[in-house]
């Protein structure tokens, strides 16, 4: 899988692209990423004792899947709030198995937008995913270049020279490639 892979709302996901998916943390063996993505959080994860404190909300998920979540986030919160969040099925980054959803542990969790904040744990593991590879995707003030809505929850593999260079920098994967 080529970690600089762009999927948005106009760029779909390669249809037939080979995938190696394994669970990203033992007590979630549902939660499944790319195995470089999986082994970058767990060595990232093991450094700050992350899934003591962390949640895997959603990893890989299957254009199906993304459908079934388009639909009822439809149901639920309408037309606006989903185009804003929920990415349209094909157009999924989640398909890629290269990016992931985390959340604050809590009895309960919400899976469209998972509490991450801007300070403890959560801080400490924004702060040094660059090192291991991971942006946060949807950063706060991009959202006319990204297409979605700032989602502090939402990390996307792309590789440890790339995602340091693009925090540095300040640029969102489609500023980045372009």
């Amino acid at each position: 899988m080529n970690a600089l892979v762009l999927v948005n709302l106009q760029n779909a996901y390669p249809a037939g692209t080979e995938q190696d998916l394994v669970a990203v943390q033992g007590s979630y063996p549902d939660i499944l990423m790319e195995r470089e993505a999986a082994l970058a959080l767990s060595r990232l994860m093991a450094q700050i004792d992350g899934w003591r404190f962390i949640a895997p909300v959603s990893g890989w998920r299957s254009q199906a899947e993304q459908q079934s979540i388009w639909d009822q986030s439809l149901r639920d919160h309408g037309l606006e709030f989903t185009r804003q969040f929920v990415a349209l099925p094909g157009h999924s980054e989640h398909q890629t198995g290269l990016a992931i959803d985390l959340g604050l542990r809590a009895k309960e969790i919400d899976f469209i937008r998972p509490n991450f904040p801007y300070d403890g744990i959560c801080q400490t593991f924004r702060e040094l995913a660059p090192a291991y590879g991971f942006i946060e995707r949807y950063p706060k003030g991009k959202e006319a270049v990204t297409g979605i809505a700032h989602e502090p929850w939402h990390f996307r593999y792309v590789g440890i020279p790339h995602a340091e260079k693009m925090t540095r920098r300040g640029l969102t994967l489609e500023e980045y490639l372009a």
